[in-house]
């Protein structure tokens, strides 16, 4: 497998708020990542954490409000802020959700883009706004969805067309894969062999909500269940080991009991490397 360069490495941790005067170290955590719109403009004791943080650690951004696929203008000053904010704190790398959360004001959830090859040229022109004006290149993530109205293709047609339209890189959700996969009936794996590696950029790991046998909602608000930390096992196998962050939005539980999570990505990528160590020196 091609050698592919990540904006970070190892294993991260969603930052929060609710995390202030906790001591991280090295060894725990590799890599932060935030969303722009919660700490753009924090002052005072909260400011000056971030700050300590962001100068020892790298960080990563995951923006919750671009609302790409929207029918509203792109947010020119949202931009003009997360272009100031990734200069002020020498952000790695930015992503958003591949969806919206706006129609004339803010909706407060993630709504799915239908997917049609109208909605692929759209979006696509305006991921290439965004990368213009950030002069970076974006990821956009695969999300949960619960419908998808005046479908035409497949999500996974859908999201590779996207990704190829816009020429943009991919931050891989795998519970996100999983949670869709019981959902709407699909093969997680072959959904996964789908993607294209080469425009992977880190990958997303989290917990979900079980609603019914076939209905799970992704909430961000649980532990990470095995089938999830299997897909995520076999996201490594296929396409390599990449960059992984712990999500977790909310039920919040004390840092040592998120650490373990943190851990057990570090061990799935340690089993991968020793295996493609020995790969490479039988060659």
């Amino acid at each position: 497998m091609a050698v592919r360069n990540y904006p970070v490495e190892g294993a991260g941790l969603g930052l929060r708020r609710s995390m202030m005067g906790e001591e991280f170290s090295p060894d725990t955590v590799d890599f932060f990542e935030v969303a722009p719109e919660n700490w753009t403009g924090v002052g005072g004791r909260l400011g000056r954490w971030f700050r300590q943080l962001s100068e020892r650690y790298p960080f990563i951004l995951h923006g919750l409000s671009l609302s790409i696929g929207s029918s509203d203008p792109l947010d020119m000053e949202l931009l003009a802020s997360i272009k100031q904010f990734i200069r002020d704190h020498n952000i790695r790398s930015y992503s958003e959700h591949l969806s919206y959360c706006s129609d004339q004001g803010h909706l407060y959830d993630l709504l799915p883009i239908p997917f049609t090859e109208e909605a692929v040229m759209y979006v696509a022109e305006r991921i290439r706004i965004v990368q213009d004006t950030l002069e970076q290149r974006i990821a956009m993530e695969n999300v949960s969805y619960y419908a998808a109205p005046g479908q035409e293709m497949s999500e996974l047609v859908f999201l590779q067309a996207v990704l190829q339209e816009a020429d943009c890189d991919l931050l891989l959700d795998v519970n996100n894969i999983y949670v869709n996969s019981i959902n709407h009936r699909y093969d997680p794996l072959e959904f996964l062999r789908g993607l294209p590696s080469e425009r992977m950029r880190y990958v997303h790991v989290a917990g979900h909500f079980d609603e019914a046998d076939d209905l799970k909602v992704d909430t961000h608000g649980a532990d990470v269940i095995d089938p999830v930390w299997q897909l995520l096992d076999k996201a490594y196998e296929i396409h390599g080991v990449m960059p992984t962050l712990l999500e977790r939005d909310f039920n919040i539980p004390p840092l040592p009991q998120l650490l373990e999570e943190v851990e057990q990505i570090k061990g799935i990528q340690a089993n991968h490397q020793v295996e493609e160590s020995y790969v490479l020196s039988r060659r």
